[in-house]
């Protein structure tokens, strides 16, 4: 498998994640946030087993992982939902997800770090003007951050720290298998269970699209979508991925157009022109030497 191939597999999740608004309405929006997670990392669970199945192994084997690895997994995926949901019940929704969608640009700075990886102009100019879309996108009614929220903020921004540093540091465990994800996804499913019977109530889907929406999430954002960016992050181009990442909200307000559950407008446009733009930039040398490797 070559860098190209594991950079198209992983930008896959990025359009899954950008499915995860859609379908979150069909759920009803009346399932507890732990609860939803608890659910759907279950279900990512439940098939990565059946792959398991499929190749007559138990996947045990794959529970053998280094402290490092346990930590970088289970700490990304559980760590990261939990800032988020926390940073929702101390600030608004908008400003929390404008700092929490600071991820992308933090991986591509943060992956220079790395051994072998160079951070080149064309990535920091295109996460910019992509993340610039972003906000712009998000955040185009937000009343501004206020100083009350400074917590929610920070817990917020804690989220993009975490899920940038798990999408960097998987590259230092490279060696480990995206199989091995599939139970990093079952213990992050028992902590939110854990948080769930201290923090809420249980709400059960009522209907046959409230559950559709559930096992929608567990199957490609919450399934696929974990196991395709743990390979596409591993040995893939980090850079091209963290900036094309601030493809999702673009294609999440798309789809609700499409859907009927949002209008088109001109900020949609001049956003969507500013996070193509910037993938654009930063994907251009990328291709070039591409070519010129294959050539």
């Amino acid at each position: 498998m070559t860098r190209t191939n594991a950079t198209l597999i992983g930008s896959t999740a990025i359009f899954l994640w950008g499915t995860l608004a859609l379908l979150t309405r069909f759920t009803g929006g009346k399932i507890p946030e732990f609860q939803l997670m608890a659910m759907t990392f279950a279900i990512a669970f439940l098939l990565m087993a059946l792959r398991w199945l499929r190749r007559s192994e138990t996947g045990v084997r794959y529970l053998k992982q280094s402290p490092f690895a346990w930590l970088i997994g289970v700490g990304g995926l559980f760590g990261y939902h939990f800032c988020y949901f926390k940073a929702m019940t101390l600030a608004p929704a908008v400003e929390v997800s404008l700092l929490a969608y600071l991820w992308p640009l933090l991986i591509v700075l943060l992956s220079s770090l790395l051994p072998g990886e160079t951070l080149r102009h064309q990535h920091i100019v295109g996460a910019i003007l992509s993340v610039l879309g972003c906000w712009m996108l998000i955040g185009w009614d937000s009343a501004g951050f206020q100083d009350q929220y400074l917590t929610g903020y920070l817990v917020a921004l804690g989220c993009a720290l975490i899920w940038s540093s798990y999408s960097v540091l998987s590259r230092l465990v490279r060696s480990v298998p995206t199989d091995a994800v599939g139970w990093f996804c079952l213990v992050t499913a028992l902590l939110a269970l854990a948080c769930h019977w201290q923090l809420e109530e249980t709400v059960w889907p009522q209907s046959l699209t409230q559950w559709l929406g559930v096992i929608g999430l567990g199957l490609g954002p919450v399934g696929v979508a974990f196991f395709t960016w743990d390979y596409g992050i591993k040995h893939g181009n980090l850079q091209l991925l963290g900036t094309l990442a601030y493809s999702a909200p673009l294609i999440s307000v798309v789809l609700l157009v499409l859907a009927g559950e949002a209008e088109a407008s001109w900020t949609l446009l001049i956003a969507s022109l500013a996070i193509v733009g910037g993938s654009l930039i930063a994907g251009w040398q990328w291709r070039r030497r591409n070519v010129k490797t294959t050539a």
